[in-house]
This record gives C-alpha cells, structure tokens and sequence, in this order.
C-alpha cells in the first residue's frame, strides 16, 4: 500500500494552486483564442482536436516500445496518462524538465521499475523527438533559403537546438561506455550551470554528488539496451510520426479559417514555430512561439492578421489542450495513488 506523506499531499496542493495562478493569470489570452475558434470552421478544428487526442496516445505508444526495449511492461493507457502530467507539471514549475520526470520515477518506484531506465527512457524519447524534429527542420530550412526568408535569429536558434541534441546524444554515449566517465561529464555540466546560476539565485542549483548516482542508474539502463540497434527503429519511427500528427493540427488551422497555403509555408512554419517552442527560455514557448509564429509565417506570403489567427488557432490546440489534459491526468494519478 502506497502512504501519500505531508509533504507529497502539500507539492500536490502546489502544483494544482499554480496551475490555477498560471490559468487566471493567462485569461485574457485564453479568452482571446476562443473567441477567434469561435470564428473557424468547426469540422476542421474538431478534426484537429482529434489529431491531437490522437498525439497523446502516440506519445504513451511510443514510451511504451521504449520501456519493452529496456526490458519493462506498462500499459499505453498509464503511459500516456503519466506523460501528460509531466507535460502539465514542466509548464507549472519550470525545473529544466527535472518535476516532468519527477513524475516518471515516482510513477516508476510503485510499479516496482529501475528508475535509472525510467530515467534512460525519457532521455530517449527526447533524443528521438530531437532527431526527427531536425530532419523537419532540415526541411523548413531548404524553405526559407529557397525564399531568401531564412535570418540570424533562426540560425542561432537551429545551432543551439543542435548543441543541445548533441550534448544528449554524447552523455548517453558516454554512459554506454563507462558510468564513471559519464558521471564526471554530468558533474562538469552541473558545475557550470551552477557557476551560471549562483550569481542569480545565490545558491547551487545542482548537485554534483548526485550526477554521479545518476550516472551510474543510466549506466545499468543502457547496457540492457540490445546490442542490435534494429530495436531502436521503432521509436524513431514514431517520433518522426509524432511530428507529422503536429504538422497536420497547423494544416487544419489552415484549413479552418480557408488561408491559403503551400506544402512549403506548412513545413516552414511548423519547423520554426516548433524550433522557438523548444529554445525559448519560458516553458513550453509562452510568449515567445505566440510572437514569432506570426512572424515567420508573414514571411512565408501570409497575411499578417491571418498569420495571427492561425497561431492562436494552432497554439489553442497544441498548447492549451495538452495543458488541460495535463491537469486532468495528475489529478487522475494523485487520486489514485491516495487510493492505494
């Protein structure tokens, strides 16, 4: 039987009372956005709606071929449920991703799972998100230089997404091979974001002692992992349709409001609107995706106030409806865990 101690009932109470302060806070513009739905065509936005819905299953799917890939049964249903609390919980309390996995591991210690290949499976799902995004944003790329469009701050934000995949494909290399080599890798990364982050918050954000436990959790997932890389096929097979799902919920955003458009304005705007979401220093792109998207897409021939109404459109049903889900699967899983 699972006890719900103070503390975790009073983090539960946190996370749901900011979830709130962050809804009425961004009232306006939620109320904005449904006013402008109101005005699209009601077939395409439900078809997006749909796709959506269909998003977050993938996303459990997909978690699903990576934990049998380390040797781990769960249901799609948990999954999928457990991924959008994270999701929920990474937009609340920005921690760099830390509370969105927080979830994983929790969930992961009463299904009686190694949190180390819990750990190693969310490092790989987004390592696969991040090798599919690049191959779209290849795309989008060829767009915008074929439209003489493509400008400093795209390619900055292009090398910084590669740096960081990069970065991720290295530590998990490292783990392959050694634990110990892994650990003072993760140690030197914890130290200079503590030297970046001390002046500011006056304290050490990481700790370095911990790198090396983590190190070694990851290290004992990754040398389950089959030596053929034929297993890993499938979750990248996913991912790349992950993104493809997200590519359809703009064209239907189109669609919805009869903007005209090319193969190469949905692929071009998609890959930057989605490059800024995953750069941008607030969670999730607040602000940041609402201001460039239109940007990007004015310079991909749009009208600016269709460029406009497309963006709230596609943020209403990639941002909001996963935010709402979100809360509704943490409260699901508190509910249940008080219940054990």
């Amino acid at each position: 039987m699972c006890i719900i101690t103070p503390m975790r009932k009073f983090l539960v109470v946190l996370v749901l009372f900011l979830g709130a302060v962050f809804v009425i806070f961004s009232f306006s513009e939620l109320e904005h956005t449904v006013t402008t739905l109101q005005q699209g065509k009601l077939s395409y936005l439900f078809l997006a709606f749909l796709i959506q819905i269909g998003w977050f299953f993938l996303v459990g799917i997909t978690y699903r071929s990576l934990y049998r890939l380390l040797g781990m049964k769960e249901s799609i249903m948990n999954l999928t449920k457990v991924a959008a609390a994270a999701t929920f919980v990474n937009v609340i309390m920005p921690t760099a991703g830390v509370g969105g996995i927080a979830i994983f591991v929790d969930e992961a210690k009463k299904n009686s799972h190694p949190t180390g290949k819990v750990t190693l499976a969310a490092a790989l799902f987004v390592l696969f998100d991040y090798a599919a995004f690049l191959a779209v944003l290849a795309l989008g790329w060829i767009v915008l230089i074929r439209r003489n469009d493509l400008n400093a701050g795209e390619i900055t934000a292009s090398l910084i997404l590669l740096v960081i995949a990069l970065i991720l494909a290295f530590t998990l290399y490292l783990g392959s091979r050694s634990a110990d080599a892994m650990g003072k890798f993760l140690a030197t990364l914890a130290r200079l974001a503590n030297a970046l982050l001390r002046p500011i918050i006056r304290r050490d954000y990481l700790r370095e002692d911990r790198a090396h436990e983590f190190a070694h959790e990851m290290a004992d997932g990754l040398s389950s992992l089959p030596d053929r890389p034929r297993g890993l096929l499938k979750p990248l097979f996913l991912a790349f349709l992950n993104k493809g799902l997200l590519i359809c919920v703009l064209l239907c955003s189109f669609l919805a409001f009869q903007v005209p458009f090319s193969g190469g304005t949905i692929i071009g705007g998609f890959a930057i609107g989605y490059l800024f979401m995953i750069v941008s220093p607030t969670p999730a792109g607040i602000g940041v995706v609402d201001g460039a998207l239109p940007l990007v897409l004015r310079s991909l021939r749009v009208v600016w106030s269709q460029a406009v109404i497309i963006t709230l459109t596609y943020r209403a049903i990639t941002f909001w409806v996963p935010l709402s889900f979100g809360a509704m699967a943490f409260r699901a899983l508190h509910l249940k865990n008080s219940k054990e």
